[in-house]
């Protein structure tokens, strides 16, 4: 964890009790070069070099079914790879969604991607709150057109509704002029930002910093937001107006 300074500061500390999945929503599949993952690869080698144990995957490698819900083999699909990358994304206390921009908007990957994961946000932790709570999200744009904070709106506000947890300056992302033209790492283009740059470590070491806090806490703090108790009568102090 970080530690605090007279000054109240932040300075690094030992992350390595972490795991963070980068999930890359390119369109190519490997081993075809993918833009997106040159700026997943700036990011995550930040984290390894604070001890975070990570992850890349490709989620167009596998053959996912469209679909909200865990596992759509039991809904008319012959395959369905969800439910082994949703092991992979439940035993991270970081995912990074990562992708390029078409017509303005995320990948038809990304899309499938936030639809799986809403799939399982109904399942419940021990202490009887959405399954996501405790984990922290964010997310890395890449593209050759506008939309870059577009897409982070879209795909930040899909991962709190989630019950992901989300730092401050969690996304960053690189776009190029106006017009067909070169995409993020074609001939270094992009690589010496220093928008892009700052903008990826911030979110790098919000996420880091973040997820350090919520594991030391042993996750979010229960209290008014447990599914269970809610069903179970228990509303928290909430006023029902039929009795007001």
């Amino acid at each position: 964890m970080s530690k605090q300074t007279n000054a109240g500061q932040t300075t690094t500390g030992d992350f390595g009790h972490l795991i963070a999945l980068y999930m890359n929503c390119t369109l190519s599949r490997s081993p075809e070069p993918s833009h997106t993952q040159i700026l997943i690869e700036a990011s995550r080698e930040l984290m390894e070099k604070q001890g975070v144990s990570t992850e890349t995957l490709r989620l167009n490698d596998h053959e996912v079914a469209p679909g909200v819900w865990p596992d759509m083999r039991e809904h008319g699909w012959e395959n369905d790879a969800w439910p082994d990358i949703q092991e992979k994304v439940m035993a991270a206390d970081i995912l990074v969604l990562a992708g390029p921009i078409w017509l303005g908007d995320n990948s038809s990957q990304m899309k499938v991607a936030i639809e799986r994961l809403y799939a399982c946000s109904s399942i419940l932790n021990d202490s009887g709150q959405y399954a996501f709570y405790g984990k922290v999200g964010g997310c890395l744009i890449t593209g050759n057109e506008d939309g870059v904070k577009h897409c982070a709106m879209n795909v930040l506000y899909s991962l709190q509704h989630l019950g992901y947890s989300i730092p401050p300056q969690a996304d960053a992302g690189w776009i190029g002029e106006a017009g067909p033209g070169p995409s993020y790492g074609d001939d270094g283009i992009g690589l010496d930002n220093d928008f892009t740059n700052r903008n990826t470590a911030f979110m790098t070491w919000n996420l880091m910093h973040l997820a350090g806090l919520l594991k030391q806490a042993g996750g979010f703090p229960v209290g008014g937001n447990q599914r269970s108790e809610w069903d179970a009568g228990c509303h928290s102090g909430y006023v029902n107006p039929e009795y007001r």
